[in-house]
């Protein structure tokens, strides 16, 4: 109600009679009472709120993974969960654990996109164009291997062609290290320590999944 109905309306009601005065305040739900000034009945606020949609089981596990390698290696979280969504689909495509892609990532360039090392090897997974050519070709050619989703693809399938040739993880961490040499398989242990860090935050994120279920 504007000023200029209020003042008539009032005025209006100082010229009834004192009965219907009374009648009048009678009639108004108590509602519009409060201060003494004519108010809007108020409407209801029972109405539902919707509720914020839960991660799925598998956006959960990814966001836990994503958020402990930013704050481990010092990557922005943008940039992580994009290598975290590629090693999730490459892992689906080639048959290969996406927590053991990433561990790989982790100990060849430290999630470094640009990493190049002193033999050749590029990118976050140190793929050496000269000997995967063939799985270049199609995805761009030897200087796309640097785009973080031929590097991924290509060094899932690396990895997946390591695991089918000697049937042993170890071995084929070794082979894909360039160390299947060396006794220690110092290189392997430091792969599968890092997944094993990452294991764990996936059995915590499913953990707290089926806990608020």
């Amino acid at each position: 109600m504007n000023k200029l109905s209020l003042i008539t309306a009032v005025g209006a009601f100082l010229l009834l009679p004192q009965q219907a005065q009374t009648e009048h305040w009678l009639a108004i739900p108590a509602q519009t009472l409060g201060s003494g000034v004519l108010a809007e009945p108020a409407q209801s606020e029972a109405a539902p709120v919707a509720a914020a949609a839960l991660d799925s089981p598998l956006e959960r596990e990814q966001r836990v993974v994503t958020e402990y390698i930013a704050k481990r290696y010092r990557v922005s979280d943008e940039a992580v969960a994009g290598y975290v969504a590629l090693a999730y689909q490459a892992g689906a495509q080639y048959s290969v654990d996406p927590l053991l892609i990433l561990a790989v990532m982790a100990i060849e360039s430290s999630y470094n996109p640009v990493a190049e090392s002193s033999v050749g090897a590029r990118g976050l997974m140190q793929v050496m164009p000269k000997y995967h050519l063939e799985k270049l070709l199609d995805r761009g050619g030897e200087y796309a291997v640097l785009e973080p989703e031929v590097n991924i693809a290509v060094g899932a399938q690396i990895l997946r062609e390591y695991q089918r040739r000697f049937r042993d993880t170890e071995t084929a961490l070794q082979m894909y290290g360039g160390a299947l040499d060396d006794p220690s398989t110092i290189y392997a242990s430091k792969v599968l320590a890092e997944k094993a860090r990452l294991d764990a935050l996936r059995i915590k994120a499913r953990k707290q999944i089926a806990q608020s279920v």
